[in-house]
């Protein structure tokens, strides 16, 4: 089994010891990252986690990007009674549907183009073991019909077979950074697969809603390396105070960042990236308006920041106001000649968010008259235009509109 190594490790709770996965395909034991933390959150995840390991009940595990999501699903198995049984873990977005079925399913030789020999399918070998299927919300329809069958049945046909379907003995986790429900309302994810794959229930929360993982993930990153590093206690609080949209596995980036920028292995408050230092200068600062916009000016110019990414957060969590909103589009327009599709690049959105951008923008009352940048003088004064007076009102003086 090829084990994800890029995925981020979440949190956990007053346990603070290495997860090990019992037996991989091959039968030897299998180390994976470890689950750090003693929030409050974390320790409720864990606690459900370990509940649903009792039994044989599907699993759906639900969380934003980054969160550590496989992890709980790989804790999960470890702690069941399939735990010396296979964890075999599919990533649903990696691969088209046809890939999928066959990655699913297996194939028989022959059965379509560059099948050249049997291949035996994901399910057949989680055989006693755990199936995980990670970002089960990305399966096309067809694909969740024939999943539906199997959770339904039990039974499996590779394609191209013509001989009996398969039984197999699978627990299935499935995880996703979508919110299902809104997929189910779209048309997009069929209802009667969601109910089947949502017995049990977890959700993992994002790193800012608990903070107080973040100081032992950042030791924990810290001390397991070839040259173990120090945070000062400036840096920590400043990384305590970030919003993380980015979650766990920016964390680590971070972290990365710092002990490199860092010297002699300690890392102080100037070796952290400029996005992170910024970020804080906003929530600290909350009363110097001109300046906050200078500095999200800046750090999405040249510190590597994105307007949905970091600044729109920032505007949700009233750490900033439609004052700053305005003065940072002011910034802008200055810079792009009074070109909204030119603020796209700079403030780092895809031209695609032009009209989402622009909507945002409206609905908050932080649109600026682009005009004055063009020509380089202030806007000019609307029209006022004569309307008809109000009943009963004398109508020789007749009322002005804007």
């Amino acid at each position: 089994m090829k084990i994800d190594k890029g995925h981020t490790p979440c949190s956990q709770p007053s346990r603070a010891a290495t997860t090990m996965i019992k037996t991989t395909l091959g039968g030897s034991p299998a180390p994976v990252n470890p689950i750090v933390g003693s929030s409050p959150q974390l320790t409720e995840v864990m606690r459900l986690a370990q509940r649903a390991a009792i039994g044989d009940a599907k699993v759906l595990i639900t969380g934003e990007s980054g969160v550590g999501k496989d992890l709980v699903a790989r804790e999960l198995h470890a702690q069941s009674m399939r735990a010396h049984g296979p964890f075999v873990a599919v990533n649903c977005a990696g691969l088209t549907e046809t890939l999928l079925e066959s990655e699913l399913f297996g194939h028989v030789k022959g059965s379509f183009t560059g099948a050249y020999r049997d291949k035996l399918g994901k399910l057949e070998m989680a055989h006693g073991g755990t199936l995980f299927l990670d970002e089960v919300g990305e399966m096309s329809l067809r694909m969740q019909a024939l999943l539906l069958r199997f959770l339904e049945q039990g039974e499996l046909q590779r394609v191209g077979a013509t001989d009996r379907a398969r039984y197999v003995d699978v627990r299935v986790v499935a995880a996703t950074n979508r919110n299902l429900g809104e997929r189910v309302a779209a048309g997009e994810f069929r209802e009667d697969l969601l109910y089947r794959l949502r017995v049990i229930h977890i959700h993992v929360p994002p790193l800012r809603e608990r903070r107080g993982d973040i100081r032992p993930l950042v030791e924990h990153f810290a001390t397991n390396r070839s040259t173990p590093a120090t945070f000062s206690p400036e840096a920590i609080q400043v990384l305590e105070r970030y919003r993380w949209p980015g979650n766990i596995r920016e964390l680590q980036n971070v972290v990365e960042q710092a002990i490199w920028h860092g010297a002699d292995g300690e890392v102080g408050l100037s070796d952290l990236p400029l996005t992170v230092r910024v970020s804080d200068t906003l929530v600290q600062s909350k009363e110097r308006r001109r300046q906050i916009a200078d500095d999200l000016y800046e750090a999405l110019v040249n510190g590597g920041y994105s307007f949905w990414a970091h600044v729109h957060p920032l505007f949700l969590a009233r750490d900033i106001t439609r004052h700053d909103i305005r003065e940072l589009v002011r910034h802008g327009l200055r810079t792009t000649r009074g070109s909204y599709r030119g603020l796209m690049n700079l403030f780092g959105m895809s031209s695609a968010d032009y009209q989402r951008f622009h909507n945002f923008l409206a609905a908050h009352e932080c649109k600026v008259d682009y005009r004055e940048f063009r020509t380089g003088g202030p806007a000019p004064e609307p029209a006022r235009r004569v309307v008809l007076p109000p009943l009963g009102s004398n109508a020789s003086a007749p009322l002005t509109r804007n």
